[in-house]
């Protein structure tokens, strides 16, 4: 699902935190070491997505955050703002000549460069929360 974000909301906020959970504490945050990426350079991304980029010449930038039970990812387009919701149990992760994340049917890749080499060690956290996550006998009970 893909939420328009660029005016916080209350709804907008209850929807995301049903989903993935309540954003991690200032203390959680610390000891995980951030819990966001830089901004990469989106490459391409599923036709149903595309309406979320810019149209024009421009480079599209995207960033993930993590949430107790899933991810957040961070499309600007223009002035606007978009997050797709991908809980852990939904999301797959590819890594060949693009760094590529998929759910629901849906894909965004990113271009393996500078940025990319900035974030490999938060794609490794994000792929460590998600298996330990996903290994937990009441993660599925809600």
């Amino acid at each position: 699902m893909i939420i328009n974000t660029t005016y916080r909301n209350k709804e907008t906020a209850k929807l995301i935190d049903s989903h993935l959970g309540e954003a991690f504490s200032l203390m959680q945050r610390i000891k995980m070491k951030g819990i966001g990426s830089k901004r990469m350079i989106i490459n391409n991304v599923s036709p149903k997505m595309k309406q979320y980029l810019n149209t024009v010449d421009d480079l599209n930038y995207g960033s993930i955050e993590l949430r107790p039970k899933g991810i957040l990812v961070h499309i600007h387009k223009k002035l606007n703002s978009f997050s797709w919701v991908i809980p852990y149990y939904r999301l797959q992760i590819y890594n060949s000549s693009f760094f590529s994340i998929h759910a629901n049917g849906n894909f965004i890749q990113f271009q393996k460069n500078k940025l990319y080499k900035e974030n490999k060690a938060f794609i490794e956290k994000m792929q460590t929360q998600k298996n330990t996550v996903l290994n937990t006998t009441d993660y599925y009970q809600g």
